[in-house]
C-alpha cells in the first residue's frame, strides 16, 4: 500500500471517530440540558423495584437506564400525597405505582446511590431553640433536627411536633400512618410476592410511632414488599439499609441526585456487563437480554434494509425524472456543439 492510500486510511479513521465522539457529546449534552443533572442516566443494579419476574417496560428493571431530573426537594410528590383525596397531586403516578421515585445518596454519603420511590415526607412544625447548638442539645421531648431551620434562621433545632407533607396528619409527636386504603392510599405488602427481597410479610405498610430524628422522606424499593429503607423505628419488621454510619435515615434534601425520569430499557446491561463485580448482570431478566439483542439486530439491520427503499424511493422521485431530462438535453446540446 502506497504512503498515500495509507494516509487516506488514516484520515477516514480519524474522521469517523471524531465523528463518532462528536455525537456522542451532543447526545450527552443535549441529556444534561434536558434534565439539568451530570451525570444525566443511572444504570439499575438491583431487583429492588422490578414489578414482573419476567422484567417490564414502564416499570424499572435491572439493566434500565433512568433519565435522573433535578428537581427541588419541595417539588418531589410522594405515595402519601398522591394517595390523599383532595391533593393537588391526587394519583399522580411514576413508573408504575403512586408517587415519585427518587436517586439519593445513603446518608449522603459517596458510592453507589440508591433508587426507591418516595412514600411520605415528614417535616418540622413546632420547634424550640436549642439549649447548645453546637453540642446538639435539646430540651427533654424534642429532637435535635440540623435540616430544619430554627425561629432565628439558622439551621438546625428541636423539633416538638411534625407533619406528613400534603397530606392531613398535623402537629403529632410521631408519625404513625397506616396505608390500607380506607382513609390513605392502599400500599399491599403482598405485592411481587416471588421476590420476596425483604424478610417481612403485612398486609399493607404501616409506619409505627416514628419519630424521624430530622425532616425528610421515608423511601421504599417497590420490590421490597414494605421494608422501608429507614428500617424498622419507621416500619416494624423492615431490613432497612445500612452505611458505616449506620441505619439509612430520612431522606435529607441535600442527600438527594434527582427524581427518576424517563426509562431506556435494556441498554444498561452491557454497561453492567463490561463493568464486572456484584451485583453485575445478576438481577438483569432474560426478557431484557432478548430487548437488548432483537434491538441491535434490528439496528445492524436498518441499512441494508433502508438502502434499497431508498435508492427505490429516490428512482421514482419528480426530481430524479428532472434531473434525468436536463442530463440529456444537456448531452444532446453538447453533441450538436461539438458537430458544429
Amino acid at each position: 500500500m502506497s504512503n498515500s492510500a495509507s494516509d487516506s486510511a488514516g484520515w477516514i479513521l480519524l474522521r469517523e471517530v471524531i465523528l463518532a465522539l462528536g455525537m456522542i457529546s451532543l447526545l450527552i449534552t443535549g441529556l444534561w440540558i434536558h434534565t439539568d443533572s451530570m451525570p444525566p442516566l443511572v444504570v439499575v443494579e438491583s431487583d429492588s423495584m422490578i414489578h414482573d419476574a419476567a422484567g417490564e417496560v414502564g416499570s424499572i428493571d435491572a439493566g434500565d437506564l433512568i433519565l435522573v431530573h433535578s428537581v427541588a426537594a419541595d417539588k418531589i410528590i410522594t405515595f402519601a400525597e398522591a394517595t390523599e383525596t383532595g391533593n393537588p397531586h391526587y394519583e399522580y403516578s411514576s413508573h408504575g405505582m403512586y408517587g415519585d421515585v427518587i436517586i439519593y445518596k445513603k446518608n449522603g454519603a459517596e458510592g453507589t446511590p440508591i433508587i426507591h420511590r418516595a412514600i411520605l415526607k415528614a417535616v418540622a412544625n413546632a420547634t424550640v431553640t436549642p439549649t447548645d447548638r453546637e453540642t446538639q442539645s435539646c430540651p427533654a421531648g424534642t429532637s435535635w433536627d440540623g435540616v430544619s431551620a430554627d425561629s432565628d434562621g439558622r439551621a438546625g433545632t428541636c423539633v416538638l411536633t411534625w407533619d406528613v407533607e400534603g397530606t392531613s396528619l398535623v402537629n403529632v409527636d410521631n408519625i404513625t400512618w397506616h396505608f390500607d386504603g380506607s382513609n390513605t392510599g392502599l400500599y399491599p405488602c403482598d405485592r411481587n410476592s416471588g421476590f420476596n427481597h425483604a424478610g417481612i410479610i403485612e398486609d399493607y405498610l404501616v409506619i409505627n410511632q416514628w419519630d424521624p430524628g430530622h425532616a425528610g422522606i421515608i423511601t421504599l424499593g417497590d420490590n421490597n414488599r414494605c421494608s422501608v429503607d429507614q428500617g424498622a423505628n419507621a416500619a416494624p419488621g423492615s431490613n432497612g439499609l445500612f452505611t458505616t454510619q449506620g441505619q439509612v435515615g430520612a431522606v435529607q434534601d441535600d442527600w438527594l441526585v434527582g427524581v427518576a425520569g424517563q426509562e431506556i430499557p435494556w441498554l444498561g446491561s452491557v454497561k453492567l456487563a463490561l463493568a464486572g463485580g456484584e451485583p453485575g448482570t445478576y438481577y438483569v431478566p432474560t426478557s431484557s437480554w432478548v430487548g437488548l439483542f432483537v434491538s441491535i439486530g434490528i439496528l445492524l439491520a436498518l441499512p441494508f434494509i433502508l438502502e434499497p427503499l431508498a435508492r427505490v424511493v429516490l428512482a421514482t422521485s419528480p426530481e430524479i425524472d428532472e434531473a434525468k431530462r436536463e442530463e440529456a438535453i444537456s448531452t444532446v446540446a453538447k453533441t450538436l456543439l461539438e458537430e458544429e
